[in-house]
Formats: C-alpha cells, structure tokens, sequence
C-alpha cells in the first residue's frame, strides 16, 4: 500500500495491456493522459499522471483534486465533479486519441 495516498499497489488494470517494460509503462501513461485532458478539459477539468504517484489525478479548475485508482473511475469521478454523463466513446471525441 502506498503510504501517500493509502491505494494498494495492483498488478495493473487492463488498460495497461501491452506495456510490460517500466519505460513503456510511463509512455502509456504519459499518452493516455495527454489524451484525457484534450477530452476533459471541454468540461473543464484536467488529470495528471506523474508515473510516481499510484493512480490518476482528476483536477477541476477551481483547484479541487481527486485521486482515483485507474480509467473507469476517472470517468465516474468526472461525471460527479461535472453532474454530467460523459461518454469517452462520443463521436466528437474520436479524433481526439490521433
């Protein structure tokens, strides 16, 4: 567990698959949330994944940060922060991930 933020550390989440070396690990975080925050930020929050920190910072832009433990909840969280349903596969958001 870590001592920080209190998240037990996992063996990692399905969106990982692919990433087996430390280094494509952090490019795939590194990507994954340059690409949230271009979908994120039209409802005006942004993440932050340093690659240290277990899980996925969700910040809104009145400052308020939330540290979730892997995608799903990011959205989950989103949707409470906003009060809004926010589906990731909505078409305007596929060209997004390019």
């Amino acid at each position: 567990m870590c001592s920080a933020c209190g998240f037990p550390t996992k063996p990692g989440h399905w969106t990982d698959a692919g990433a087996d070396a430390i280094g494509d690990k952090l490019q795939l975080k590194f990507r994954r949330a340059k690409i949230l925050n271009k979908i994120l930020n039209s409802y005006g929050l942004a993440v932050h994944d340093d690659g240290l920190t277990p899980g996925i910072q969700l910040r809104s832009f009145t400052g308020r940060t939330v540290i979730v433990p892997d995608l799903e909840a990011v959205w989950t969280e989103a949707e409470a922060q906003t009060g809004a349903v926010l589906d990731p596969l909505d078409a305007r958001f596929l060209s997004v991930a390019a």
